[in-house]
């Protein structure tokens, strides 16, 4: 703190009769200093802990948080063991990875593009994927010795979509989902937190508040719909018969899923809603980021040399540019011929015909370009950990999403103000151009999105130091069953109190019904009475 009190004073100094200098400065600082702050060492583990990660179907973003927290974990001194379906990404010595080789989970060869004309199936994944999963899995020789070791690890971290398969280890053990995509209703009522989806919306839907009365009944049928299809059609109706053939004795899916002791969510109140929380729904929103670090030299100096700035393109790990179609990537590159930026693209394979001043590379540590100062827009397809990324660094965006929750977050940073959400069917070369010198020219786009920076890092200790905290605290307290929530336990009959409406609708019923009869039978003895 009195390194943040020394430049203070010297900045003050330097910028007096310029305040708007001034507090430009300051925000400079804060932003440069506050991961230092709030980067507090824990205290030490009270011993070396084992830890089973579980990611037998996920995307290397996905795989990017598993990683960050599993490096923490690691530099703790705990022992890492992580089976997925990518390949082995750390070099860490305490974390051992190994990956089941099934085709069926291969992302790199998936062309999500095609789920533009498939909307559906940007949800929920082909079932025989799963069926697959869920035959297979467990015939695997080092499967099944993990399995049989499992009650060895202190504490099994889950994927928390579409890892349904893997739920036969968590029996009688705690366990732990990070949930990649951010607050997850269906998870999120599984822990017995059901949120209102007259405010929330669910994942393919973005609305303004307060919604509508349209916009609600939407909400809360999309809501249902998405979680009756991934319960009783795909993914765990298709994967609870495999486990039946090789866990004929275990409970259902669906009851071992209850038993969970905490649950990561890569989300934080600065990033978008605030939503309620129980003490096992811990909020770890950016917790991959970091500060940036020194660019390969060739790319370092094309951002240097750069006299007009520089553009960052990519779409990600799992939505790849190589399959874009030809006319996307035409009016992309007629778009760049038409900047005065230069232009940085992650683009996996040799590309002709580009202009002199675009430059692609099949893989870039994107983190590091955006920290660069020389960076002054990011377009991207609207990924949470992307979007993250830009908001953690401030780099305003010009967002093109392809499927699953991109547009939704796409629309978010477009309703923060941190760019603009164009729809990837109406592009056109001037509608790009358009946007990109409305982002880079218009100050109010980065003043936005470095407000939302600064309120991002502005926490008493680092996410990633939080994920590591809550981990280690699982095991400290063999699953933590002080977190568990009561509602957790209940139906959904008796979570609405569905019974006591039926109970008081049935008691109000009966006593008109029994009002009536009396005040029949009172009038007939009246009219007998004046009869006579």
């Amino acid at each position: 703190m009195s390194i943040f009190l020394c430049i203070q004073v010297s900045v003050c100094e330097n910028t007096r009769g310029n305040p708007s200098l001034w507090s430009k400065m300051k925000l400079v600082a804060l932003m440069t200093l506050l991961p230092i702050l709030s980067s507090a060492s824990l205290p030490p583990p009270e011993g070396s802990y084992k830890i089973l990660f579980l990611l037998p179907f996920t995307t290397r973003s996905h795989k990017i948080l598993h990683i960050a927290l599993a490096t923490n974990l690691a530099d703790r001194g705990h022992k890492i063991t992580m089976l997925t379906n990518q390949a082995p990404s750390s070099k860490h010595p305490n974390i051992y990875e190994f990956t089941h080789g099934m085709e069926e989970t291969d992302f790199d060869s998936l062309n999500v593009f095609k789920f533009l004309i498939q909307p559906g199936a940007s949800f929920v994944p082909p079932a025989f994927i799963f069926e697959a999963l869920g035959r297979n899995l467990y015939q695997l020789q080092e499967v099944k010795d993990i399995y049989n070791k499992r009650k060895e690890f202190d504490v099994i971290v889950i994927d928390c979509y579409m890892n349904d398969v893997v739920y036969p280890f968590v029996h009688e053990m705690p366990f732990i989902v990070l949930c990649g995509t951010g607050m997850e209703q269906m998870h999120s009522a599984v822990m017995g937190n059901v949120l209102n989806p007259a405010y929330t919306p669910s994942m393919q839907y973005m609305w303004n508040h307060p919604m509508s009365l349209i916009q609600r009944a939407v909400n809360i049928f999309g809501s249902i719909q998405f979680g009756f299809i991934y319960k009783h059609w795909s993914p765990v109706p298709v994967v609870q018969p495999e486990i039946n053939k090789h866990f004929p004795d275990l409970p259902p899916i669906l009851e071992l899923e209850k038993n969970v002791s905490l649950s990561l969510i890569n989300s934080h109140y600065s990033l978008g809603m605030t939503q309620p929380l129980l003490p096992s729904q811990i909020e770890v929103g950016a917790m991959h980021c970091r500060p940036g670090k020194p660019l390969p030299r060739d790319v370092a100096q094309w951002i240097e040399e750069a006299e007009h700035d520089v553009i960052y393109f990519s779409l990600g790990s799992v939505v790849r540019s190589e399959f874009m179609s030809e006319n996307f990537r035409n009016i992309m590159i007629e778009a760049f011929t038409k900047m005065k930026q230069r232009v940085i693209w992650k683009f996996e394979k040799e590309l002709e015909g580009l202009p002199d001043n675009v430059i692609i590379r099949k893989w870039l540590p994107q983190q590091d370009v955006l920290a660069h100062p020389k960076v002054k827009v990011f377009i991207t397809h609207g990924g949470r950990l992307s979007s993250q990324e830009a908001i953690y660094h401030s780099k305003p965006v010009l967002a093109i999403p392809v499927f699953f929750d991109q547009p939704k977050v796409a629309a978010e940073l477009q309703k923060a103000g941190f760019g603009i959400a164009l729809n990837l069917k109406e592009l056109t070369v001037p509608l790009v151009v358009d946007s990109l010198n409305e982002i880079i020219n218009n100050p109010k786009y980065a003043k936005a999105i470095g407000k939302a920076s600064l309120l991002l890092r502005d926490q008493k200790e680092t996410p990633i130091d939080r994920a590591v905290w809550w981990t280690e605290y699982v095991i400290r307290h063999r699953g933590a069953p002080a977190l568990r929530s009561p509602g957790a336990d209940l139906s959904w009959i008796e979570y609405l109190c569905l019974d006591v409406l039926v109970v008081v609708h049935v008691g109000i019923f009966t006593l008109f019904w029994v009002s009536k009869k009396l005040l029949a039978l009172a009038c007939r003895v009246n009219k007998k009475k004046k009869t006579e």
